[in-house]
């Protein structure tokens, strides 16, 4: 049986009908060493089966493989476990870093406005040992800021360089882990070279806030709270990796799901988690409410690129974007019209078997698009696996609906806005268009050599 995801004529897919696909805890025996260090372990022998992630095992080395299984609440427990030990040479600072996407999750989950789910989430992970919670926004408004300067630069070298247009968005880990290992080189080229902003939020924990803190990248240890589980393999990528100190931008990325599933082994009651503010990486600055980007459901790389280059480009302001629904609600047009023409093509690309399509346009020569914002979960990120699932694995449509909710009322926030960021440009990365800026906050996709792939195949 073939994953509804799947581009091969033979999976290699696991099947787990006689297990639950997304967890499995097993009790220690009686003769533990002490209570606390059962607790530990019998919450650390839950795992991710590759079964819940929407890449199949065909485009994993056994190496990943095994790394990725270790991607689970065993790495978090096991440095809470070092922390408690004498020797505090070996200890870690612990930081988590939550996503926008996965907030509704909690606040719809539990009933709560997003501003107090995101603040009572905190001090869950406090009480549990974390140090530092942040809040990934604006390691997303550096994604959207270099993705729209890079594709007003494709735009303009259309003419010169063949694979400059169309732009393929990279923020989602599981479109990229198609395109480089299915697709290869008919899109790699074609993809933004802008860091998702999981891995920008890497660089400024390991690289910015570990030098504020006066700590050696490898003394932190950072966990993503993320709405999906391909967020795991991004968080593996060698690209992401620094020899020198032997560590990863993010060591370990634990779903929403997965973060609810440690709350029910403790038996916490959120409703009764005192509440702590989201530490800002500006030292003792605390960061106020959550905004968000433009975006329905995911963080509004359509938008904000294609309100930049209509202005940057053509001079027009864009105020409000009008979507044209084509095949489904899952792939939906934007254009911009000048003297007559369109100037500006854009579409939304959401699930496989819309990107499926759009790749056989692309390979027979039918493609309009000027940039696609690519998302491998239907319905965006909000639909990520790691959270809008009910416990036989089918999306739960009324838990989503009022994330959906939840999420459109949190107040938008332009990237362009932020002081914070201006402050990074200059601080950090010394300047808008340094070579700093190439080396930290962009990245290379290639295609991966790969055999039995199939873009003819039919969905």
């Amino acid at each position: 049986m073939k994953c509804e995801n799947c581009t091969k004529k033979e999976c290699s897919k696991k099947q787990k009908n006689d297990e639950k696909q997304n967890t499995s805890v097993a009790a220690l025996s009686a003769n533990d060493e002490n209570e606390e260090k059962n607790e530990f372990h019998r919450l650390a022998s839950a795992k991710i089966f590759l079964s819940d992630c929407l890449a199949c095992d065909s485009c994993m080395t056994s190496e990943e493989s095994a790394r990725i299984f270790q991607q689970n609440q065993k790495e978090l427990f096991r440095i809470l476990n070092l922390n408690k030990k004498c020797d505090t040479s070996k200890h870690k600072v612990l930081a988590v870093s939550i996503c926008p996407q996965s907030l509704p999750y909690f606040a719809a989950k539990f009933n709560l406005c997003v501003n107090d789910a995101v603040k009572k989430l905190c001090g869950f992970l406090k009480n549990l040992g974390a140090h530092y919670v942040f809040d990934t926004t604006i390691a997303a408004d550096f994604s959207i800021l270099e993705s729209q300067k890079e594709f007003v630069q494709r735009y303009r070298q259309q003419n010169q360089e063949e694979h400059a247009l169309p732009m393929f968005a990279s923020a989602c880990p599981g479109w990229i882990r198609y395109a480089e290992r299915v697709l290869t080189n008919l899109v790699t080229p074609r993809i933004c070279t802008a860091k998702s902003p999981q891995q920008i939020m890497g660089s400024l924990v390991k690289g910015y806030f570990a030098r504020q803190q006066n700590l050696s990248p490898d003394k932190i240890f950072h966990i993503i709270v993320a709405p999906c589980y391909d967020k795991k393999l991004e968080a593996l990528r060698e690209d992401f990796y620094t020899p020198l100190y032997n560590s990863q931008d993010v060591d370990c990325v634990l779903t929403s799901g997965e973060i609810v599933q440690i709350m029910e082994q403790k038996n916490v009651s959120m409703k009764e988690v005192a509440e702590m503010a989201v530490d800002s990486l500006f030292g003792e600055i605390k960061e106020g409410d959550i905004v968000r980007h433009d975006g329905r459901r995911s963080d509004g790389y359509l938008e904000h690129i294609f309100k930049h280059a209509a202005k940057e480009l053509f001079d027009v302001d864009v105020e409000e974007i009008t979507y044209k629904t084509l095949k489904n609600k899952d792939f939906q047009e934007v254009t911009l019209e000048k003297d007559g023409e369109t100037v500006l093509r854009f579409a939304a690309a959401y699930g496989f078997r819309n990107i499926q399509n759009m790749v056989l346009k692309l390979k027979k020569g039918k493609f309009l698009y000027h940039f696609v914002e690519v998302l491998a979960c239907p319905g965006g990120c909000l639909n990520g696996k790691g959270q809008a699932q009910t416990e036989d694995g089918k999306p739960d449509k009324v838990l989503l609906s009022q994330m959906e909710e939840v999420y459109a009322a949190i107040p938008v926030r332009l990237p362009e806005t932020s002081m914070h960021v201006h402050k990074l440009y200059q601080d950090w990365l010394e300047g808008t268009d340094s070579k700093k800026v190439q080396e930290t906050l962009h990245t290379k996709y290639c295609a991966v050599n790969q055999t039995a792939s199939n873009v003819d195949i039919k969905w």
